[in-house]
């Protein structure tokens, strides 16, 4: 018997990380593309490292930051009562370092795609800087960004490592499906183990084809 609520806390957790990153990595995408200084590769450089990290040292370096006994995790917990480690909040910050790479390079690459002129027009024609990214920027980048929240989605969703380090598998809280699936080999339930991954692979597969999809439009509307 199938147990989905491993299903329900994975999108609840990849739905509130990608949010989160749009919000967050925009105005980091906005400097990164446009700003000259000469610190914005060293910062960029460690923003990107959740990419070629392993995810047990990621993992293991925010359980010790976000752990009540660092400077973060007791600010937080003396000021909002907010304990990270082993809850959903915390794997939420985890997984929004984690996939931080995907959305930050596909909103930056947006962002450098639209032409100067057309923002150079939208400011000479007395439009604010909000008035130009809503008008200008967001509807000429719409595959950059579409780009960026499938693959934050989807790697998320997979997200194995660094969640089971800060969450560990509590159930309907931290306890997703990629560690359901480890936890079903590891009991040598196999059959639940098929069932969960092939609802992954399916998953992936759409969130693929859709990005194939985005890609093959926009090189159209490109040529």
């Amino acid at each position: 018997m199938i147990n989905w609520v491993p299903f329900t806390v994975s999108l609840s957790l990849a739905i509130w990380t990608t949010v989160i990153l749009v919000v967050v990595c925009f105005p980091l995408a906005w400097v990164f593309a446009r700003s000259k200084c000469r610190w914005i590769p060293f910062v960029e450089s460690f923003l990107s490292l959740p990419l070629v990290l392993p995810p047990t040292v990621l993992g293991f370096y925010l359980l010790i930051s976000l752990s009540p006994f660092s400077p973060v995790g007791a600010f937080l917990k003396s000021t909002f009562g907010l304990t990270l480690v082993f809850s959903f909040p915390g794997i939420v910050a985890a997984s929004c370092v984690s996939a931080l790479p995907f959305m930050l390079g596909a909103l930056r690459t947006g962002i450098s795609s639209v032409p100067e002129n057309l923002l150079e027009a939208s400011w000479t024609l007395g439009k604010s800087k909000l008035e130009t990214i809503l008008r200008i920027v967001l509807p000429n980048m719409k595959t950059a960004l579409l780009t960026g929240i499938i693959t934050t989605f989807a790697h998320t969703l997979g997200e194995f490592g660094v969640v089971l380090m800060i969450g560990g598998s509590i159930p309907g809280a931290t306890k997703t499906v990629s560690i359901a699936i480890f936890e079903r080999v590891e009991a040598q339930d196999l059959s639940s183990a098929h069932a969960y991954a092939i609802a992954l692979v399916v998953i992936s597969y759409a969130g693929t084809y859709a990005l194939n999809r985005l890609q093959r439009a926009g090189n159209r509307r490109n040529g």
